[in-house]
């Protein structure tokens, strides 16, 4: 049996620099605090937390931190996290994904020109959230087709439409096609990063010809739950996983392609982990 692991998997740029950066910081013997998890892998978070570093979960724990750095995560934060640390004179290191960093940019400029903006992706995922904080104007975040062909304006404005950075490829294109029938495309950027792309295109690939796939990432990863998307819609057999623990492949004989995916902030040890056990053990 043939165990393969997609061509673009595991840790993109902005996951390795952000993850990087922290454990510089902890080598410098620092009191370190993240706003919100660093990245969405529950093991990378784990290991930093027994190295002493501590997660700030929001602004009100914010707003109670005196001293030490405070390291903003790859996703991103609004404006206002950066004031606050300001206000207090507290440390902060800008972990920022730099394709992220980007959006708040154009969302900003297209807010003072005064465009009405349209951000595509999960209105809870904190990426999102950190975008909508950069906004100056009008703003809709919306996710879905149905949302897409709902969208109307009441007044005249033009659109500024950008994506959150790990959204499905193929589904903006699909919503950004509904808004240009409606008129509405004054300003389309598409703000998936490349890894995105590549990492979607890859897993597709490999999916459409493996007898069952393994997903790795984190719980609460939007770009692992769309990489389980695009799989499991290519192959039957796709299992989802955080770690090898819960690994419980089930395959029948004639089982010759087991393909391998991983999500942007999955270690490159948990990939191997689970290549060399597929490959032993079955």
């Amino acid at each position: 049996m043939e165990v393969v692991l997609a061509k673009s998997a595991g840790f993109c740029f902005g996951v390795k620099r952000a993850v990087d950066q922290v454990y510089d910081q902890v080598e410098l013997g620092k009191t370190i605090y993240t706003f919100g998890p660093i990245v969405h892998n529950e093991e990378v978070v784990k290991d930093l937390e027994e190295k002493g570093v501590k997660v700030i979960q929001n602004q009100e724990e914010l707003k109670d931190i005196t001293e030490g750095t405070v390291i903003i995560r790859a996703h991103g934060v609004a404006k206002e996290i950066y004031d606050i640390l300001e206000s207090r004179g507290v440390e902060c290191v800008d972990a920022t994904c730099p394709f992220v960093k980007r959006i708040h940019n154009i969302v900003k400029k297209a807010g003072a020109d005064g465009q009405h903006v349209v951000i595509v992706g999960n209105p809870g995922h904190p990426e999102v959230e950190g975008i909508v904080g950069w906004c100056q104007g009008s703003v809709t975040v919306l996710e879905t087709l149905e949302e897409a062909e709902k969208f109307t304006l009441n007044e005249k404005k033009e659109v500024c439409i950008v994506s959150q950075t790990t959204f499905n490829y193929n589904k903006f294109q699909d919503i950004v096609e509904i808004f240009q029938k409606k008129g509405y495309n004054d300003n389309v950027v598409n703000t998936i990063c490349n890894a995105t792309e590549e990492r979607q295109t890859a897993a597709r690939e490999l999916a459409q010809k493996a007898d069952a796939m393994i997903v790795i990432g984190g719980k609460h990863s939007s770009n692992t739950r769309k990489l389980y998307e695009i799989c499991s819609g290519e192959c039957a057999n796709t299992y989802y996983i955080q770690t090898l623990d819960d690994l419980h492949l089930e395959l029948p004989k004639s089982t010759s392609l087991v393909g391998i995916t991983a999500g942007a902030s999955t270690p490159n040890k948990l990939i191997e982990e689970v290549q060399n056990y597929v490959r032993i053990n079955f």
